[in-house]
């Protein structure tokens, strides 16, 4: 039972972390109609540099704001150079998945050559361990939990309390109709792969920081528990990516506390196919479309 109970600790730890890296897939989706498959290799990406600094000296959470800087500048170019000009030819949702998972490998391959195959770690004090019965999380891992929750409250105020945030929700509805509004449709989807990205570069950091050590190997992995969380709470769903995502992150802890950790991925990947068997719509249904978050 204790292990179990410690397992529930973790399990928020991880459930921030992909909370972060869902919310902004799901919006993604939500606002351009992307399924972004090199959304994993952006917060690996981002992560290196997060590396690359914190290994110079660098403070992490400085390292972290620098990431996210970076996760926003690429995703935006991506969409600029790739993406964006492939929807405006009339390519399919398919067609995009594929162009993505492309890009993906592309970024993979691209980066082989400048960091290695082998796994590097930041250079962190975790700080003091706090315990709490049988949970106990280090510092580092409560203050990404903080990270998290300041996140998710942020995105809430964007949606509901911002004209961009009607905005985009208005995207998300209907292009065509916000466009003749008045709405300028392609500063929005602009501006939201900068604020996607920038939640993408702020997972991946983090991520790497519960870790002992990460490689260009976990892009592909972090797409797992994502795409999971995601089609969990609903397709294009903030909201629903946040409740997708405490639900995927405790199944993966509990499973890797009482099977093996190995079967991490693997209770992530069961949870997402039960998933589109039974209720492929998400939790929240169509009521939760990014379009209705207002």
């Amino acid at each position: 039972m204790s292990l179990f109970i410690a397992a529930l600790g973790f399990g928020l730890v991880s459930a921030s972390i992909i909370a972060i890296a869902a919310v902004g897939f799901t919006m993604q989706f939500g606002i351009t109609n992307m399924i972004n498959l090199a959304y994993g290799q952006v917060m690996i990406a981002s992560a290196y540099v997060a590396y690359q600094l914190n290994s110079r000296g660098v403070l992490i959470w400085v390292a972290l704001v620098v990431a996210a800087v970076f996760g926003a500048l690429l995703s935006f170019t991506l969409n600029r150079l790739v993406y964006s000009p492939f929807q405006r030819k009339g390519t399919n949702l398919v067609g995009m998945v594929i162009i993505s998972l492309a890009v993906g490998l592309l970024l993979a391959n691209v980066m082989l050559p400048i960091f290695g195959y082998y796994s590097v770690s930041y250079h962190l004090d975790t700080g003091p361990t706090f315990h709490a019965g049988s949970i106990a999380l280090t510092g580092v891992q409560l203050l990404i939990m903080g990270v998290a929750i300041g996140i998710m409250l942020l995105i809430h105020a964007l949606l509901r309390l911002t004209k961009l945030g009607k905005a985009m929700r208005a995207t998300a509805a209907n292009p065509g109709l916000a466009r003749n509004c008045g709405i300028p449709t392609r500063r929005v989807v602009d501006l939201a792969w900068l604020i996607t990205g920038a939640l993408c570069g702020i997972a991946g950091t983090v991520a790497g920081m519960n870790s002992d050590s990460f490689s260009v190997a976990n892009g592909s992995e972090f797409l797992i528990p994502i795409i999971a969380a995601a089609v969990l709470g609903g397709a294009g769903h903030p909201y629903g990516a946040m409740i997708g995502a405490v639900i995927i992150g405790l199944m993966t802890e509990i499973s890797a506390a009482v099977i093996s950790p190995q079967y991490k991925q693997v209770a992530a990947f069961a949870a997402l196919v039960l998933v589109m068997m039974l209720r492929p719509q998400g939790l929240l249904a169509k009521r939760g479309a990014l379009a209705a978050a207002g």
